[in-house]
């Protein structure tokens, strides 16, 4: 599993720059043309809150980890990532390659901030009430359900005055309600701005078919033919993430164990509520990594 936008805090890449795994950020960097290697060590929270650089950087150090991973002799029979990371998840069973994941997350990247930019937006996760109860709150306020993370956690997005309004109501309701330090309104028609220069891009995109099963975002379910990626990522952009049935979806397949490469342990927290009978392990340092192996 790899965790999406939002999981991103300052120096998180400096466990793995003396490691061989570590040549990653280099083939991002040279890929999209930026200095990758700064925003995971230098980059402070202001800087990495901003969508083309949040994106960027919690791209490309889960491919550091994913190679890691691999080097150490780990294996796994399904994947899935948390909005941004499933491009991450894409790499993991085999559908894109490196260069070719990194163009799609560098153009989707620009392409939200520049959305976000021409409509603002933003979001929080509601703490304590079911999907009904938070969809009403919703269509009360004009906001929209971007991701149904796990029970009793919800996330809401919008215009910053929809959001407060959703909060209110949820509040009434006897949520908890805490601010998300995002850039935009992820997940909602508020990036539909980004679809058309999204779309160009994964129509020129060399996918494959899955090595392995992935559990996209779109539907909860999993996905192994390469034809159904470019709508399945096309859809995401304005689509909820249906993190809490995906899931779900992977205890269907036969998952036992699931692995989380990336900083911070939200999916393993979030994957707990949802499925207890499963074991759940994060990789985030060498350390975890040679733990584990």
């Amino acid at each position: 599993m790899f965790p999406g936008q939002g999981s991103q805090k300052p120096g998180m890449g400096a466990p793995w720059v003396a490691t061989p795994s570590w040549a990653a950020v280099g083939v991002v960097s040279a890929v999209l043309g930026r200095d990758v290697e700064h925003l995971l060590l230098d980059a402070d929270a202001a800087t990495l809150q901003a969508t083309r650089n949040a994106q960027v950087a919690s791209f490309a150090l889960g491919l550091v980890i994913l190679d890691a991973a691999r080097a150490a002799g780990l294996h796994w029979d399904a994947a899935a990532g948390h909005s941004l990371g499933e491009y991450t998840a894409l790499v993991a069973a085999g559908v894109l390659d490196v260069e070719d994941a990194a163009r799609l997350v560098g153009e989707r990247a620009e392409a939200m901030q520049d959305a976000a930019d021409a409509a603002p937006g933003t979001m929080a996760a509601v703490l304590g009430l079911d999907t009904d109860a938070v969809q009403a709150c919703c269509d009360a306020a004009h906001a929209w359900i971007a991701n149904d993370n796990a029970p009793g956690q919800i996330v809401v997005a919008g215009t910053a005055e929809a959001v407060s309004a959703a909060g209110a109501a949820a509040r009434e309701r006897g949520a908890k309600v805490m601010a998300l330090a995002v850039g935009g309104a992820f997940h909602t028609p508020l990036m539909a701005a980004a679809q058309g220069r999204l779309d160009a891009a994964i129509a020129v995109a060399p996918f494959r078919d899955t090595v392995i099963p992935v559990v996209a975002n779109v539907d909860a379910t999993a996905h192994g033919a390469a034809g159904d990626w470019q709508g399945l990522l096309s859809a995401q952009l304005c689509s909820p993430v249906r993190w809490r049935e995906g899931v779900t979806s992977l205890g269907r397949l036969g998952v036992t164990r699931l692995l989380e490469l990336g900083p911070g342990g939200v999916l393993s927290g979030l994957a707990k509520r949802i499925a207890p009978e499963l074991e759940r392990l994060s990789l985030a340092t060498p350390d975890d990594v040679a733990a584990i192996a």
